[in-house]
């Protein structure tokens, strides 16, 4: 049994290693969309294609349902924050930035988590978690405005970015809410149709050449189009919900740590960015940052503790 549970923890290692190579690599395809086409226009497309996937395949699964009113609340505030407001910004700001600045900032998920979750659930941060969300920022700050010479040379598409990872955040307390009745699987269905529906209506009149854009694309960039959406979006949310759930904080921190390092190694190999010591530095305060601010050192000293308490016990229990 204990074999097999093994097994089972390293599968599921392996497909949250997936993920976020899916997730940091899908920096660099939405960076090629978003320059080659008008952003928010195709951003609602690949938003669109990633929400029907989701049904496809659950709709083969047997799991889709129609949400109750209670669910459809929540369903639109989840859709207005981690879809309408994350892509509407993150592909202004990718059409304004690198995508290895970009994929480095996404990396503050947690800690922005962590700050929205102290707002509005009361939960404490201890001197731990503090140290780390200032070391996050640290990081950013290396990467944003030192990186472009002062404040004057920070790039709004640094700011677009920072603002699409601070209302994903959001997205916390809302699936907290309602998962206990809602697939969180099928949420991400609802919220990304929903989501996307409301940013085509958006780029209807920020974009109205956007459907006329859609003719220069080459079988390339639909290529990458299509994985961007399927694989990214669509199955990357679908297996990182349930994965999540089944290992602990300081493991999940470790994985999310890996998605600005995936960001990094594509910017290099496929758009021939290069990187600087400053995102360095600044890519080592994050990851630091997330293990501290998330609560994984935390959760890591209580687990060592706890597993040591535990060895004792059974070690005085032998000996009486």
């Amino acid at each position: 049994m204990k074999l097999l549970a093994k097994a089972q923890k390293y599968q599921i290692y392996m497909l949250l290693v997936f993920v976020m190579a899916a997730w940091g690599l899908n920096v660099i395809a939405t960076k090629i969309i978003v320059t080659t086409f008008l952003p928010v226009t195709i951003t609602a497309l690949r938003v669109f294609t990633a929400g029907i996937s989701v049904f496809i395949i659950l709709g083969f699964l047997k799991k889709v349902r129609l949400p109750t009113r209670k669910e459809i609340r929540y369903i639109f505030l989840a859709g207005f924050f981690n879809v309408v407001c994350h892509h509407f910004f993150l592909s202004l700001g990718l059409s304004k930035t690198s995508a290895s600045n970009g994929g480095l900032i996404l990396g503050l998920g947690p800690l922005l988590t962590t700050i929205v979750a102290f707002i509005l659930l009361g939960i404490k941060i201890t001197f731990i978690r503090l140290l780390g969300i200032i070391m996050g920022f640290t990081g950013v700050t290396l990467i944003v405005v030192l990186g472009s010479g002062g404040v004057s040379g920070v790039s709004i598409g640094d700011f677009y970015v920072f603002l699409a990872i601070f209302t994903q955040a959001f997205r916390f307390i809302i699936i907290k809410k309602v998962s206990k009745t809602l697939d969180p699987r099928l949420m991400t269905g609802y919220m990304l149709v929903i989501g996307s529906v409301i940013l085509f209506i958006i780029s209807l009149f920020k974009e109205p050449n956007g459907l006329k854009g859609l003719v220069h694309g080459t079988f390339e960039v639909w290529m990458i189009f299509l994985a961007s959406a399927v694989i990214a979006t669509a199955l990357g949310h679908m297996i990182y919900n349930p994965a999540l759930g089944k290992v602990g904080v300081a493991e999940s921190a470790i994985f999310i740590n890996l998605n600005p390092f995936f960001s990094l190694i594509g910017a290099v190999i496929f758009l021939d960015e290069q990187i600087t010591s400053l995102q360095i530095f600044g890519f080592i305060f994050i990851l630091f940052g997330v293990l501290f601010g998330s609560g994984a050192l935390e959760e890591f000293l209580y687990q060592s503790k706890l597993k040591k308490k535990l060895i004792f016990l059974n070690k005085t229990k032998d000996f009486n």
